[in-house]
């Protein structure tokens, strides 16, 4: 359901600023990815707030729980990240992707055909279609129950984290992308 991030993740902390902002003023932003859809966000970080690459911050409704993040700026492309962040990015997903291991083992679980002659497990880059058909046939006679379970009955599927995570990067670089798994648009 579209809506709000409650949490980001930092991908990076530009404490002058950006180095192409040409305001006399340079306040300190972050650069940031949303949890649940993940959208990209700069934020405006309270007043000598320590931020860390990698932290999960909360940057939800609840002014109380705003311990570090005063305020969303705005929601920023892929184009306006930093190449620190751009390298940050693949291992924030991959831990997002861990921490939220049933939603995405439900995906493998309920992925359906976009049309006759691509499934939507086909766009996760590196499944081919016989992963693809193994994985379908694997949960009908059982779900999967984890990642291990799935990679353990399904062969030729190697490391599904990076898989769902080079797709997210996918959607966030290419705007144009006409079917959408993971990002809100």
């Amino acid at each position: 359901m579209p809506g709000m991030e409650e949490y980001a993740y930092v991908l990076d902390y530009l404490a002058s600023g950006r180095p192409d902002d040409k305001s006399y003023h340079k306040s300190p932003i972050v650069l940031s990815i949303g949890e649940e859809e993940f959208k990209l966000l700069e934020l405006v970080p309270k007043n000598n707030a320590v931020m860390t690459v990698g932290e999960k911050v909360y940057i939800g409704k609840n002014p109380e729980l705003r311990t570090k993040i005063l305020s969303v700026k705005r929601r920023i492309s892929y184009r306006d990240l930093t190449h620190a962040a751009e390298n940050e990015l693949p291992f924030i997903l991959e831990s997002i992707i861990n921490d939220r291991k049933s939603y995405f083992v439900d995906f493998f679980n309920n992925a359906q055909p976009i049309n006759a002659r691509m499934h939507s497990l086909e766009l996760l880059p590196g499944l081919g279609n016989k992963t693809m058909w193994s994985i379908v046939e694997e949960r009908k006679k059982k779900k999967f129950e984890s990642f291990e379970d799935l990679t353990e009955r399904v062969k030729t599927l190697h490391n599904p984290q990076k898989m769902i995570a080079a797709r997210i990067v996918e959607e966030l670089s290419d705007r144009s992308q006409k079917h959408r798994l993971f990002v809100s648009q």
